[in-house]
C-alpha cells in the first residue's frame, strides 16, 4: 500500500505543469512586461540582440534550460501560437485557446548563435512526439519554433532537417510558423525553477535536464 501511495504521488508530481497553480509570493517577481536581464559576468550588447520563441513541453523546463546559456540576455514564458486574446494559465491548459506554453528568448548572436541555441532545443526536449512532452499533455504542450523573420525561418528549418537528426530516429513533429503575438505568462510562471527548485516538479524533471545539459554544453553555459 506504501508503494502504491508513492507510485500515485510521483505520477501526480510529474505531471504537476499541467494542472493550475496557485499564484504564490516570489521574493522580486519579474514584471510581465518589463525586460529583465539574466545575470552573467558577461558584457553583452544591447543594441544587437535578437529574439526567437521556442515551444517545447513546459515552459518551466525550457526555460530553465535557456536561462543559464551565455549570451541569452532575458528570457520570458508565456503563451503564442493561438486565437485567444490575453490568456491566462487556467485557459491555456483547458487546451482550447490554441496557444502553446513557450518560451520568449532574447540572446546576443554574436555570442551565442541561432543554431546552438536550436542545437540545445533539439537535445533537451523530444521533437518527436506530437503535442506531448512526457506525462504533459495536449497542443499546448506541443514542439514548435516561431521565427521573427525569413532569415530564422530558414536555419530553424535546415536544423530540423540536419541537426536534430543527430539526436532522434523517429521524424520531427516540431512546427516551424511565423511569430505572433506573444503573452507573457502570469509573474509566478517568472524564473519558476529558480524561485521553487525544492518542488516536486522541479526535481523530478527539471534538475535531471539540467544536469544533461551540463555535461554536454559545458561550454556554452554561463560562468
Amino acid at each position: 500500500m506504501i508503494k502504491l501511495i508513492a507510485i500515485t504521488a510521483l505520477i501526480f508530481q510529474m505531471k504537476a505543469c499541467s494542472a493550475p497553480q496557485p499564484v504564490k509570493e516570489v521574493q522580486n517577481p519579474i514584471p510581465s512586461m518589463e525586460i529583465k536581464e539574466v545575470l552573467s559576468e558577461e558584457k553583452i550588447n544591447p543594441s544587437g540582440l535578437d529574439t526567437i520563441i521556442l515551444a517545447a513541453g513546459c515552459f518551466w523546463c525550457v526555460e530553465a534550460v535557456f536561462q543559464d546559456l551565455k549570451g541569452v540576455y532575458q528570457v520570458k514564458s508565456g503563451y503564442t501560437g493561438g486565437k485567444t486574446k490575453n490568456p491566462d494559465y487556467h485557459e491555456v491548459c483547458g487546451g482550447m485557446t490554441g496557444h502553446a506554453e513557450a518560451l520568449e528568448v532574447l540572446f546576443d548572436p554574436q555570442i551565442i548563435s541561432l543554431d546552438q541555441l536550436l542545437e540545445v532545443f533539439w537535445s533537451t526536449h523530444d521533437p518527436t512526439t506530437l503535442n506531448r512532452q512526457g506525462a504533459d499533455k495536449g497542443t499546448q504542450y506541443r514542439s514548435a519554433i516561431f521565427y521573427q523573420n525569413e532569415a530564422q525561418k530558414a536555419v530553424a528549418m535546415k536544423s530540423k532537417a540536419e541537426v536534430a537528426a543527430k539526436f532522434w530516429d523517429d521524424p520531427i513533429v516540431t512546427e516551424i510558423t511565423k511569430a505572433d503575438i506573444f503573452y507573457p505568462a502570469e509573474d509566478y510562471h517568472q524564473n519558476y525553477y529558480k524561485q521553487n527548485s525544492d518542488a516536486g516538479y522541479c526535481q523530478i524533471v527539471i534538475a535531471p535536464k539540467l544536469i544533461k545539459l551540463r555535461e554536454k554544453y559545458q561550454g556554452l553555459l554561463k560562468k
